[in-house]
């Protein structure tokens, strides 16, 4: 498993200062946060600058663009109601899908995260996951031959790895996965080894948060039994992305992001090292740093 750390913990960051601190603290990659075209809510969105230029600051440093995250959504009611249906036009979270998977193929990104989110209580919900669904599979076309794959984060109305393969069921393609936040499912029941084998290899990305007494904080400092989810990564052998989230851009946390990223970096490698075998070696492909 290979680890990355999202910019909503540095939204203050150039995106200079986050390629030489990702791979200083020894993370294998960066998550980016973006909020579209012309946003200037992130000093590091990679909307901002030239991805030309983008790639040329990550170079050097060995480290990856793990993923474009992304507020794409698919729940938008149609409107209105009825001449909605028959005019027809793309809906605006296509749309959006479709401009963060051109900017992940120009960085070479592999993954583009994105959200199905809320079916309204006056609505059935084989209905609204019927309407997702159309808008889902209209955005996995816009990821065809483009090396990326798009990742659905779980929230919403499809709050865990059991909610989320109703979707993923209905869009049974390559290029659609889920990016798991085993702290999100965890607050409707779901365990996250559950999760994980639930979501089996349709599982692209791990998001790893702690809290403490509501408020983010550094891994191993919180009740979120972050751990277990490391260790449940290694036991199937994991390949691919571990993004730690401190989500300092959400909430009001005191001082710079630096020695939170860093010392969340060390104690995810300890962990990773306890979930190999006795005699050291990994049961999955595990690199530890």
């Amino acid at each position: 498993m290979k680890l990355a750390f999202s910019t909503v913990a540095c939204p203050e960051w150039t995106l200079e200062r986050v390629a030489n601190f990702a791979h200083e603290a020894g993370y294998q990659g960066v998550e980016l946060r973006t909020f579209g075209s012309g946003s200037t809510q992130f000093a590091c969105d990679p909307a901002l600058t030239d991805p030309g230029k983008i790639r040329r600051l990550f170079a050097p440093t060995g480290c990856d663009i793990a993923c474009i995250a992304t507020s794409a959504r698919y729940d938008d009611a149609i409107s209105p109601p009825l001449i909605g249906h028959i005019l027809g036009g793309t809906p605006k979270g296509v749309i959006d899908t479709g401009w963060a998977v051109d900017l992940a193929a120009r960085l070479e990104a592999p993954l583009v995260r994105v959200f199905a989110y809320q079916i309204p209580a006056s609505e059935t919900r084989s209905s609204g996951i019927a309407r997702i669904v159309d808008r889902l599979e209209l955005a996995v076309a816009t990821a065809r031959n483009t090396g990326v794959r798009l990742a659905i984060e779980n929230g919403g109305s499809f709050p865990t790895a059991s909610s989320l393969s109703e979707l993923l069921d209905r869009v049974p393609s390559p290029l659609l996965g889920a990016a798991y936040s085993p702290s999100i499912a965890a607050l409707s029941g779901e365990k996250a080894p559950n999760g994980i084998n639930v979501l089996s290899d349709r599982l692209f990305s791990i998001k790893l948060k702690d809290y403490s007494q509501g408020k983010p904080c550094e891994l191993g400092r919180g009740d979120s039994k972050a751990e277990a989810t490391v260790r449940a990564l290694g036991e199937v052998g994991f390949p691919g992305w571990v993004v730690y989230e401190y989500d300092r851009a959400w909430v009001a946390s005191p001082g710079d992001a630096s020695d939170v990223l860093t010392r969340s970096a060390k104690t995810f490698f300890q962990w990773a090292g306890k979930a190999a075998e006795p005699d050291g070696t990994a049961r999955g492909v595990l690199r530890v740093r």
